[in-house]
């Protein structure tokens, strides 16, 4: 009989080497992923839609198979639910859409439901993925599951605060702004956004945020990252952007030793706020630890205008805001004084409604000068390691988007952030590593980032510092 001690010691790619030499069954092994599940998210509201009777059913399914097809067929799987999966409910994190149930499967989950991974649910998710932590109105918050007055940050955060727990090894996540490495960084995990045009988080521009929103997963190791990546990098003819060079499998290349790297140092706010000591010695540290492995640190001074590009990229946020609430309007024959949103969400979807078109290209147009701009910064380093976040992990309550002072909740969001949106803007990958703790044992990440198509040379860095600074697993 598979052991709770056994299950929480496994990655996913672990469990997958268990089930092929038959040492448990797939039911039992999400028999225990459900179990962990009963136990720890009751004070964690990571799941916010169960859907454990399915899961168990296709588990069943498969250890009837002859051959189950994909090599991580039957390992535990949640989704995040701003994806859709076809005839169960889809909250976005909203009210708005209480109802709604999807007609398909989005994209990303098709490719995992493909693999034979078991879906055992959806997880939390603030109001359309619009802020850095996941307090929703309609769900209510989801804890950290370090320390249970902390956020877990966001929009991922019930994806992280499960993998973090050990409900699952993996969770699906997505990042239009830092949604996977803030999540991350706040619960100790591994999280990596791809390059733009590796992966896709919709069929249309618009579901892409006009190319800012990546899918992949926070992992509790790299190499279930890796193999993750496998699973979701499309062919060069099914994806709506260009698409970065990449090896046959991210995770056999992960055997490739590292090359001798030229890293960037960024540990000063890029807009002037202050930083959180803790987030400063998490970099200095880190700085260290790639030196020690025969890297080369220098200053980095970024050409990127943060504040310029942070303004046309929140422009752009505001219209897919927009265009994603019109479908519920449309839906319940409401206008958008009636719909039950939160206050942050609905300014931001009425500001979209304003914005020109004139203005909205012109804000796209202003992405590929970024692009241009840190391509030849590129010339210079291969890798930038800087904050995730300019502060640690905030209490719940503290970042509120449907707080009466709007004014005050834009204060503190531009204070906790700043590191990780622009390069949503540019496309270029960007990992969070879980390389430091505060005395109070709250995980804070480091954020390293590569030019475009530098996927894999994350990942191998990643492997080396993984061994040389080894993190704890699953929390208390």
């Amino acid at each position: 009989m598979l052991s709770e001690n056994d299950y929480l010691a496994m990655d996913a790619l672990a469990m997958a080497q268990g089930l092929e030499r038959g040492d448990f069954s797939r039911v039992e092994l999400n028999e225990r992923a459900i179990a962990r599940a009963e136990q720890c998210n009751p004070a964690l509201n990571a799941i916010n839609l169960p859907l454990y009777e399915q899961g168990l059913e296709r588990a069943g399914t498969l250890d009837e198979a002859p051959e189950p097809s994909g090599a991580l067929a039957g390992v535990p799987f949640l989704l995040k639910d701003l994806s859709d999966l076809k005839e169960f409910h889809t909250s976005y994190g909203s009210e708005l859409f209480r109802d709604y149930v999807a007609r398909s499967s989005s994209p990303g989950v098709q490719l995992y439901e493909a693999a034979g991974l078991t879906i055992l649910g959806k997880t939390n998710t603030p109001e359309f993925g619009l802020t850095l932590t996941t307090e929703p109105v309609a769900t209510g918050p989801t804890r950290n599951p370090w320390h249970t007055d902390y956020s877990t940050g966001g929009s991922s955060g019930g994806a992280a605060a499960a993998v973090a727990a050990g409900i699952v090894p993996v969770a699906q996540a997505s990042d239009g702004g830092g949604s996977i490495r803030i999540p991350a960084s706040c619960c100790g995990l591994f999280g990596l956004k791809p390059s733009r045009g590796l992966t896709q988080a919709g069929t249309v521009l618009s579901e892409n945020w006009s190319g800012m929103a990546v899918e992949h997963v926070v992992s509790r190791t790299v190499r279930d990252s890796a193999a993750f990546l496998d699973l979701i990098t499309l062919p060069v003819d099914q994806n709506l952007f260009a698409r970065p060079e990449s090896p046959a499998s991210f995770l056999a290349a992960l055997d490739t030793p590292c090359p001798r790297l030229r890293i960037g140092i960024q540990d000063t706010h890029p807009t002037g706020e202050a930083l959180d000591g803790e987030c400063v010695e998490a970099v200095q540290a880190a700085a260290a630890h790639c030196e020690s492995l025969g890297h080369v640190v220098e200053p980095f001074d970024h050409p990127l205008n943060y504040e310029a590009l942070n303004s046309v990229m929140g422009q752009l946020v505001c219209v897919h805001t927009w265009r994603s609430i019109v479908r519920g309007l449309r839906y319940y024959k409401i206008e958008l004084d009636e719909a039950p949103l939160e206050r942050s969400t609905r300014f931001m979807a009425g500001r979209g409604a304003e914005i020109p078109a004139v203005d909205y290209l012109a804000a796209r147009d202003l992405l590929r000068v970024a692009e241009k701009q840190m391509a030849k910064a590129h010339e210079q380093v291969d890798v930038i390691v800087s904050p995730v976040l300019a502060k640690t992990p905030a209490k719940l309550g503290w970042l509120d988007m449907n707080g009466e002072d709007q004014r005050e909740y834009v204060r503190r969001f531009r204070e906790y952030s700043g590191f990780t949106a622009v390069y949503n803007g540019t496309g270029q990958p960007s990992m969070s590593m879980p390389l430091h703790r505060t005395a109070e044992g709250l995980p804070v990440g480091v954020m390293f980032t590569a030019a475009w198509g530098g996927d894999l040379l994350l990942l191998q860095l990643a492997k080396q510092l993984e061994a040389a600074a080894p993190w704890p697993q699953i929390a208390p």
